[in-house]
Formats: C-alpha cells, structure tokens, sequence
C-alpha cells in the first residue's frame, strides 16, 4: 500500500513537472529505479504511464489548443510514426548508444529555447521542420528522459505562437508519440503492470493540474525554466553515463 500511495504520489508531482517544465521522466524513472526495477522495465512501465499525463493534459490545455486542430494533425501523425520507430529501436538493440547522446541532445535543445527570437524556419510546412520533429518522436519512444525540452524546443522554432499555446500542442503531439510506444511496450515489453496503475493516477491528475500553473506563469519564465531544468537534467545524465 505505502509502494502504490508512493507511485501515486510520484506521478502528480511528475505529471505537473511534465506539463510545465517536460521533465516528468526525470521524476518518475529513478522512483521506479528506487522500487526495484530493472532499468528497462522502469522505462517501458514509465512510458505507458505516461499516456494518461497527455491524456489530463489535452484536457487541462482546452483554452490553448482552440483553434489547433489542424497543427495537430499535421504534425500529429508524425510523431507518432516517430514514437513507434524508437520503441521498437528500444526493443531489438542495446540502449547503452543512446544513452551516451542523450545528454548532448537534451543541452542542445535546452540551449535552443534560451536563443533570441529569430526567423523561424519554415514552419510547421517545412521539411527540416518534420524530419527535427520526426527524430525527437524517436527519442521520446525509444527512452523519452526529457524528450519534452526536445519537443518544446522544435515546436518553439517553427511555431509563432505564445509560450503557453506551443507548449499546449507539445503536450499533445508528445503525448501521441508516447501513445504508439507505450502500445508497442504493452503487447512486448516487460511492463510491470502493478506499478503502471497508480503512476499512471497520478499522472492523470498531474497533466490535468500542469496547464493552469503554466498559463499562470510568463512567457520568457517558461521558456528559462525548461531549458534551465533541461541542462540540470543533459548533466545529471551525462555522469550517470559515464560511470
């Protein structure tokens, strides 16, 4: 009972940190480390858990996505693709590879949402814009810490819209990506299914809860905060790594 009340408890304060600061993760993957799973086991429960943060958060960013229903098709669909490519990437190779890059990955994009407003390339339309959004869906299925900041980071470069309003459609296309893998992860991975339920309680109320502190907090803070938190996280990673 104390291990469910934990998990639950683990998931509101990781689904608030996924909808604001795209860190959920980072929470949620060591606790499930800390109760006695393997690291594989951990990340595939972690990423079906992790279907029901985008879930309540779809349903607490209603206000920010009025009128996005055609950016999330269009972009929709790809990530996706993206998140079934890397979950089966996770599920036939050694993840060690990947594990190195991460870190990179993650203080790049974290460095990328601090940049000074710029012209934007080519919008949701273009292809770099695709193939960028396409590799982080990758990332976000095959091992998904942090692969918000990178999400956020793609979309706050071809989107011109408010920090809260990007980062609405981030939870949502991420959450499709995670979608497709945690279907993937459930029909081959080792899922440990006692500790998806109460994580996945508390992800709910925590992706439904996230939006409104969000909204709540200025534009540029948003934008900081994440990329701060992200290149905490791109060094946390990186010494884990490397010992």
């Amino acid at each position: 009972m104390l291990e469910l009340l934990g998990l639950l408890a683990v998931g509101v304060v990781a689904g608030v940190v996924s909808t604001v600061v795209s860190l959920a993760s980072i929470i949620s993957y060591p606790a499930l480390l800390a109760f006695g799973l393997s690291p594989l086991a951990a990340n595939v429960t972690n990423t079906v858990a992790l279907v029901f943060t985008g879930i309540g958060a779809a349903a607490g960013s209603r206000p920010e996505l009025k009128g996005q229903g055609g950016t999330v098709l269009r972009l929709g669909w790809i990530s996706a693709l993206g998140g079934a490519t890397g979950a089966l990437l996770l599920l036939i190779t050694p993840s060690r590879t990947f594990e190195l890059i991460a870190p990179f990955l993650i203080a790049i994009a974290s460095l990328l949402l601090i940049r000074p407003p710029g012209v934007r390339p080519g919008g949701n339309h273009s292809v770099l814009a695709r193939v960028a959004l396409f590799a982080v869906a990758i990332y976000v299925g095959y091992f998904g810490a942090a692969g918000g900041i990178l999400m956020l980071a793609v979309l706050t470069a071809v989107l011109d819209q408010a920090p809260a309003r990007v980062n609405a459609v981030k939870n949502v296309i991420s959450g499709l990506a995670n979608f497709v893998a945690a279907a993937g992860f459930a029909l081959f991975g080792p899922v440990v299914w006692w500790a998806v339920a109460p994580l996945a309680a508390g992800f709910l109320i925590g992706g439904w809860l996230g939006p409104s502190i969000a909204r709540r907090l200025p534009g540029r803070s948003l934008r900081y905060l994440a990329a701060a938190c992200g290149l905490a996280v791109a060094v946390k990673l990186g010494v884990d790594a490397l010992t």
